[in-house]
């Protein structure tokens, strides 16, 4: 008997673990619950719900093959030693989880068990993240070979098998706390094709130039991002359709193609970062609580100031953009890249805050919550990588950039209607109208200025130079490196700046 494991693979079609588990005899398709998982302070109602809508679809697809999905609640170890018991299981089939610590430490506990049974554990990869890298180069040619494969095909028809099943806990069960949302995404395959078809049908064509901005990034960007997460959709499947709509395209008059060439190239630039991030806390699972450059350890241990952190959980910073943006967050689960990486920013040096902290938060709200980007970034954005280019956010600059006229700002904080569209941006020059939003709770400028004097302070450090270097050849996607470069392991500005894709 094998088993076929779905994790963060939810779905039938290009899933290479399920189809090769099917390949060899009858196979169990298994969900398995852990509460213990759920009760991570990274995991909130958000995400079971994205979750349930998954499972829903699967659990459709897999009964029309003939089968149904088992669904188990408890500990994984306990339920794989109960379904040997029954059922003497030849093989495990999963995909590589690249997750949160929590699973990193619980797949070690499975494969234990697995080699000590005799049992075969087969981990296919589902995307591009290669398990026991040996050296990043060449690691974008690989990821492309990758995604060329053909997509692998459910099987005709699955047997039936005599073997209970159980229902999903409710979120009360796990004292997950039911949340109201304004528009929160919805979940499963089906859904997530519908955003995929009408990205590369008509919402995409402009995604390069409105991807920064809150007001067109909603409907520009692709929103598929919660379904790579969950593997309602595989990354290949989405490259793949991608490249074709590009093919499509090339065969029109240069008058039709608009935006789109420069729109796509961008979008599968960007899914190729998805999997260069994930890579990073595949090499290096302590990321997701340690800093990447251990220079930065002493940072920001003893400035921490619960109310700084209160007012920015809670959008009441005082700052139109960082607030709007953190309450929309709130209210819908999502939001735009680079609005992201201001929340970030602002958290990390203007109030000074630790990203240990803040990117848990952060990762309860982000429906598509993804540990490999999310901590990646949150160092990133935090300037403890060693190895990136320092951004600092303005948060003024960043409004009349990316929400000139403040319809963002206006619709997540009302208590601003009455605020001249002059001072919109920096309210509290018409204290009188400001209806109870609060004043700045620290000074822009004076804030960012401290923030930056202390980290480049660090970088000037020859024993940070030093570090970075490795952090370097560890973490940053590059072209192969000549025998001289590798010899002299030199971290050029041009490294830095390539570390970024």
């Amino acid at each position: 008997m094998n088993v076929i494991w779905f994790k963060r693979d939810l779905r039938v079609w290009d899933n290479e673990a399920f189809s090769k588990a099917c390949e060899s005899g009858p196979v169990i398709p298994l969900y398995i619950f852990e509460p213990e998982l759920w009760s991570q302070n990274d995991l909130s109602y958000r995400h079971y719900q994205f979750l349930i809508e998954c499972l829903d679809d699967l659990k459709y697809d897999i009964e029309k093959l003939g089968q149904e999905l088992i669904i188990r609640s408890g500990n994984a170890l306990e339920i794989f030693q109960d379904i040997n018991q029954q059922f003497d299981i030849s093989e495990l089939w999963s995909h590589q989880e690249t997750w949160n610590y929590w699973t990193f430490k619980r797949d070690s506990s499975v494969r234990k068990w697995t080699d000590l049974n005799n049992i075969e554990w087969n981990e296919p990869s589902q995307n591009g993240v290669i398990r026991a890298l040996k050296d990043r180069d060449g690691w974008s040619k690989n990821w492309h070979t990758k995604m060329k494969v053909d997509n692998f095909l459910p099987p005709e028809k699955l047997n039936k098998l005599n073997i209970k099943t159980e229902e999903i806990p409710k979120p009360k069960d796990i004292s997950l706390n039911r949340i109201d949302f304004v528009n929160i995404q919805k979940g499963g395959r089906r859904e997530g094709l519908k955003l995929l078809d009408s990205f590369l049908l008509k919402r995409g064509k402009n995604y390069s130039r409105e991807m920064s901005s809150p007001l067109t990034a909603t409907n520009s960007c692709s929103r598929l991002s919660a379904h790579l997460s969950f593997g309602s959709l595989s990354i290949k499947e989405v490259f793949q359709a991608t490249e074709a709509k590009k093919k499509e395209l090339k065969e029109l008059p240069k008058e039709l193609k608009g935006n789109w060439i420069k729109s796509l190239n961008s979008f599968l630039g960007r899914l190729r970062w998805h999997c260069h991030f994930i890579q990073k806390l595949e090499d290096e699972p302590e990321i997701e609580f340690k800093n990447m450059h251990t220079s930065y350890d002493a940072l920001r241990i003893n400035d921490f100031k619960d109310i700084f952190f209160e007012k920015w959980k809670t959008g009441k910073t005082g700052y139109p953009m960082v607030d709007a943006s953190m309450r929309s967050l709130i209210a819908t689960g999502w939001l735009n890249f680079r609005m992201r990486a201001m929340l970030m920013s602002f958290a990390s040096y203007h109030l000074w805050l630790p990203w240990q902290i803040t990117s848990r938060y952060l990762a309860t709200l982000f429906t598509d919550y993804e540990p490999g980007i999310h901590y990646s970034q949150s160092q990133m954005q935090s300037g403890t990588t060693g190895i990136n280019s320092v951004r600092i956010y303005n948060p003024i600059k960043q409004g009349l950039d990316q929400d000139p006229d403040a319809v963002f700002i206006r619709k997540w904080l009302p208590e601003l209607k009455k605020v001249s569209k002059e001072n919109i941006h920096m309210p509290w020059k018409d204290a009188e109208n400001m209806n109870g939003y609060p004043h700045p709770i620290v000074d822009e400028s004076e804030a960012r200025t401290s923030a930056a004097s202390k980290i480049y302070k660090l970088r000037k450090d020859k024993i940070h130079k030093l570090e970075a270097n490795k952090v370097y050849i560890k973490h940053g996607s590059r072209k192969p490196r000549s025998k001289k470069t590798k010899s002299k392991n030199k971290l050029k500005k041009s490294d830095v700046q390539m570390s970024l894709f």
